[in-house]
């Protein structure tokens, strides 16, 4: 378990590089809103698996939330789209009453599966960009990440919900963002590409 849990936190860590380097070059436009929804919920998400007992599976976790936060602050001077719409302060609401039932039930649980349920619909608005125009995001990361996600999983060494949730959800995430990326690049190669 030990060796999964190290190969989730290095590849996580070498997914977040290119993703970083593309958006000071310009090539990649992160969505601010999702990186910042992403930031404070994924923050949530690692605190609930510490209380959880999670072992070497906070690897990924740790990384995941650190190269997140990176990603956030590159997003505020490179990104793209709006910061903190009205939707997005309702989605961070959302989570602060995740911590509030947390602290009221001393169950990291619910405060995980509002975090996931709420960062999965925060991360509809990259997937969509990733589809429209494939080019701004960075195929590799999205792609590290989701083999990063099946290896946390995997470092778990048990079947406990709690503690694979979360690595389970970035699965889905990046893998969704991975499929839109690859058919919008198969879309936008069609003769008859229109810009959408």
């Amino acid at each position: 378990m030990r060796l999964f849990g190290i190969t989730s936190a290095l590849l996580s860590l070498c997914a977040f590089v290119p993703y970083a380097s593309d958006t000071l070059r310009g090539r990649t436009q992160p969505q601010r809103a999702s990186w910042l929804i992403w930031s404070v919920l994924g923050s949530i998400a690692l605190g609930s698996q510490i209380f959880e007992g999670a072992s070497t599976s906070l690897w990924f976790a740790t990384i995941q939330v650190g190269g997140t936060i990176l990603i956030l602050f590159l997003a505020v001077l490179h990104g793209a789209g709006p910061f903190l719409k009205r939707g997005d302060r309702y989605v961070l609401a959302a989570a602060a009453c995740g911590l509030l039932l947390w602290m009221m039930t001393d169950t990291a649980a619910y405060a995980l599966a509002i975090t996931i349920t709420i960062s999965l619909l925060g991360g509809l608005v990259t997937i969509r960009k990733a589809y429209r125009d494939p080019r701004s995001e960075t195929m590799v990361t999205w792609f590290c990440s989701f083999v990063a996600a099946g290896f946390a999983i995997l470092s778990v060494g048990q079947v406990d919900l709690v503690l694979m949730a979360y690595p389970m959800y970035l699965l889905v995430l990046n893998g969704a963002i991975v499929a839109a990326m690859m058919l919008g690049r198969a879309r936008m190669a069609r003769p008859a590409y229109v810009a959408i």
